[in-house]
Parts: C-alpha cells; sequence; structure tokens
C-alpha cells in the first residue's frame, strides 16, 4: 500500500505532476520546534534520487537576508551604524558620481550613500559589474566592490528603489573591514557554528555535492524536466577560488534555514546566545522603502535591511506588523510571521517556469503552510 503524502506534499504533489518543479522539501516550526518535515518528488530526475530533509540547495537571493543579518549583528555591538556613509569603511567610495542620463556629464551626489541604502537596494550602485557579467562568482569580492566605485551611481541615493547586487555585496565587503575577517569566514565562526547551520555554505564538499538538488527547466512541451545547471555560478562549486557572493552565493537546506528564522523570531537570542538586539530585528525586517513599494498580484511588498517585508492585502491593519523573509531566484523561498510564531521554509530549484506558476508555487505551499501549523497545534 502507497504511503499517504503529508498534508504540505499532497498540495504540492500537482505541480510535480505537471513537470512545474522536479520535487521540494518543506519544513514548518515555530520557534521551539519542527512542527513539519516533508519531502516531494526527486532531487535527480534520471537517477530518480528522491527529495530527502537534508537535500542541499543553492538559495541564490536568499543569500541577501544572511548578510543583512550579519550587518545587523555588527550594528548591534555598536561597530557600525546603518545610517553611516559607506566611505567611512570604503574610501575607494568618495568622490563617487551620480549618472545624468545619455549625453550629460556626471553629477555630484545630492546626498552620501550609506549602508541603509545598500540594503535596501535603494543606493543607486550598479547591480553587477562589466568584469562580472551575469556571474556571481567570477570575481573576488574585493575586486568586484572597487568595480562598483568606478561607475558612476545610476541614481541620487535614496530616490528610487533598484534590485542591486552591486550594493549587497558591498555591504558585505564593510563587513569584512568593520570584523578584520573574511565575509564567509565571518558567517561560519559568527553565525552558522554557533546556530548549528552545518550545511549552509557557498563551497559545497564532495558529500554535500551528492545530496544537491538538481535544477530543471520545464520542457518546451511542458512534460518533461530539462536538467540545467546554476546559470550564475562557475563551475565546479567546490572550488575555493570562486567567490563567495554576499549577494547570491549560499547553499543551504531547510533544517539550516528554519533554525536562522527561529533566532531571528526570538528577537535575536537564541541557546543563551544573543546575536541580535531586538531593535535591531525590528529595524532589519521592517520597510524601509517608505513610498518606493514592490507590488504584485496578490501581495503587497516592502523591502527591510536585506528582507522581503511582506503582507496579505485583506489582513488587518496596513500599518501594522507583517510577515517577512527571503527568496531565490529558483523560487526557495522562507517567512516568518511573528503574530502567529511561525517559520515556514520551502526549498526547490525550478529555473524557468512562467511568473505566474512560481507565484502559483509560493501562494500553494504558504497557504499549506499555515493550514498544517494551525492543524498540528490544535492536536
Amino acid at each position: 500500500m502507497a504511503r499517504a503524502l503529508p498534508p504540505v506534499a499532497v498540495e504540492l504533489q500537482p505541480f510535480v505532476d505537471r513537470h512545474e518543479i522536479s520535487g521540494a522539501v518543506t519544513l514548518i516550526g515555530d520557534k521551539d520546534n519542527v512542527l513539519s518535515l516533508e519531502t516531494v518528488g526527486l532531487a535527480d530526475v534520471a537517477a530518480k534520487r528522491p527529495m530527502t530533509a537534508d537535500t542541499l540547495f543553492w538559495i541564490a537571493s536568499m543569500t541577501k537576508s544572511v548578510t543583512g543579518t550579519a550587518v545587523m549583528m555588527l550594528a548591534s555591538e555598536g561597530k557600525l551604524n546603518v545610517d553611516d556613509p559607506v566611505e567611512k569603511y570604503l574610501p575607494e567610495f568618495k568622490g563617487q558620481q551620480v549618472d545624468a542620463g545619455p549625453g550629460r556629464p556626471a553629477v555630484k551626489q545630492v546626498r552620501l550613500i550609506t549602508i541603509r541604502d545598500l540594503l535596501t537596494h535603494t543606493s543607486g550602485i550598479i547591480p553587477h559589474s562589466v568584469a562580472e557579467g551575469h556571474y556571481l562568482d567570477r570575481v573576488p569580492q574585493r575586486e568586484a566592490v572597487a568595480s562598483y566605485a568606478r561607475v558612476p551611481l545610476h541614481f541620487q541615493a535614496g530616490n528610487r528603489y533598484e534590485y542591486s547586487n552591486g550594493g549587497i555585496n558591498t555591504a558585505g565587503r564593510i563587513v569584512e573591514v568593520v570584523s578584520g575577517m573574511p565575509f564567509d569566514q565571518f558567517l561560519d565562526e559568527r553565525l552558522f557554528r554557533p546556530l548549528g547551520m552545518k550545511d549552509t555554505t557557498f563551497w559545497p564538499s564532495a558529500e554535500q555535492l551528492k545530496r544537491l538538488a538538481k535544477a530543471y527547466r520545464p520542457s518546451a512541451d511542458g512534460m518533461a524536466f530539462v536538467e540545467t545547471p546554476i546559470d550564475q555560478l562557475t563551475y565546479p562549486l567546490s572550488d575555493l577560488h570562486r567567490g563567495g557572493s554576499p549577494a547570491g552565493g549560499l547553499f543551504s537546506t531547510t533544517h539550516d534555514l528554519y533554525l536562522l528564522g527561529r533566532m531571528i523570531l526570538s528577537e535575536g537570542s537564541y541557546g543563551g546566545h544573543r546575536y541580535l538586539t531586538p531593535e535591531a530585528v525590528v529595524q532589519m525586517t521592517s520597510n524601509q522603502i517608505g513610498n518606493l513599494p514592490m507590488t504584485g498580484p496578490d501581495l503587497t511588498y516592502g523591502y527591510g535591511l536585506g528582507w522581503i517585508v511582506h503582507r496579505l492585502r485583506p489582513v488587518g491593519d496596513p500599518t501594522g506588523p507583517g510577515t517577512f523573509g527571503a527568496g531565490g531566484a529558483y523560487n526557495t523561498q522562507m517567512g516568518i510571521d511573528p503574530a502567529h510564531n511561525l517559520i515556514s521554509v520551502m526549498l526547490v530549484q525550478e529555473a524557468g517556469s512562467p511568473e505566474a506558476e512560481r507565484q502559483a508555487l509560493r501562494a500553494t505551499f504558504t497557504q499549506a503552510a499555515e493550514d498544517a501549523a494551525s492543524a498540528r497545534k490544535r492536536e
């Protein structure tokens, strides 16, 4: 007799059946316990290797939320302020000018760019340099950040929201300067190891690569999967010469991301160790972009300090606290809901479905996670 699928897996199985995803690993928890850890589908279609609880995924731009957390750890210790100008820590940004449009000379900055601008995508720093191309790991971070400073800003700081890997990478470089250690070392020593995030890394080991979920695009007719390499990274993935991008280079598992979410849901302290002040958590996870919102058909988005801030339109007071989280290019996602003490993580490696299908998957998981959590807590 076939094993019955758990509730969240039941809701996601149709996406596997329609060849929109090869599979997924999902986790639902609160600040004290994992309530549900489920798998559906395959991590390797050709080898028929199933998704497992410890399957590893490239989490792409979810890395930005880790970078925001690292910056705010230093802010919590009084070692920097998010309103400090970037040039205080990176003198190569002194005298940087602003693009005034085609055929017009660059102009002076109205005000200096700040760390807050970097983390909210409002700095005007270019999304990536010519040397980087569309790759996240081709240029060492020190060189990449120096190359951003040599190019005029796209706009005056704070004037608009423009998604910028360059801005987040610059924030990661400031972590290096302030802490006196490489970015990956800071994360490992100050965040990952203390929290127990043993599978979160820029460079998967040989053992971890055996657990890596392969990435897939749907075939032209939508009836099969087409395997694809991670298109923003260079191979081999275990090569330590690859740059560790603060904007999108990390690999992780559902359980590791839950551990990060648990600490943040616990106001920055967990296991007897304080990582962030409660005030830093609030600042990091509250909308910082004012009247520069990102909007979608179902959600109204804002942006915190490296974290996406979102709230369902029908829910409550529009000025009240909402949920926040992180998302990645291959449709990975994490949501944190302080009002309901809920953390939800869904990891997939889906590399090319239409946006409507991606949104449908996210919405289905979010609803299934809320329903499953409510049912577990009633038991």
